[in-house]
């Protein structure tokens, strides 16, 4: 007899998907809410890991972080609001964190492993996306 705790099919797939993006997008937020009170407090410093310069960097990395988190929660325009986090983590875990122990650059690296996955899976049957099509 199978054990359904072994067993997988179409709604464990979207139930797991639908975890998935609550958590990344959840813990993402915690990154991108105080860089949109950076910017509500006119507060503007921040890395310029690229060469874009301060502000327009703090612009999309709070772009990213807050606005596209909250898009991946529902389940909206999912794969569009992945790219600007795949891309964010990337220069965070290859770029900005390069130099830094792996227990440090270790987190950037997990939210980019979760986002590729979500990317690659889509978004699953519980998304709003899901619910326009």
């Amino acid at each position: 007899m199978k054990s359904p705790f072994m067993s997988s099919g179409p709604l464990a797939n979207d139930l797991g998907l639908l975890i998935l993006r609550i958590v990344a997008g959840a813990v993402m937020l915690t990154h991108g809410y105080p860089k949109f009170q950076k910017i509500l407090d006119g507060d503007l410093k921040f890395g310029d890991p690229v060469g874009l310069g301060e502000i327009p960097s703090l612009y999309l990395s709070t772009f990213a972080e807050f606005l596209c988190a909250i898009l991946v929660i529902m389940g909206l325009y999912t794969r569009l609001s992945l790219i600007p986090l795949i891309i964010n983590m990337s220069v965070a875990f290859f770029i900005v964190h390069a130099a830094d122990d792996f227990g440090t650059k270790e987190k950037s690296l997990l939210f980019l492993g979760m986002f590729i996955v979500i990317f690659l899976c889509g978004p699953g049957r519980f998304s709003v996306d899901n619910r326009l099509k």
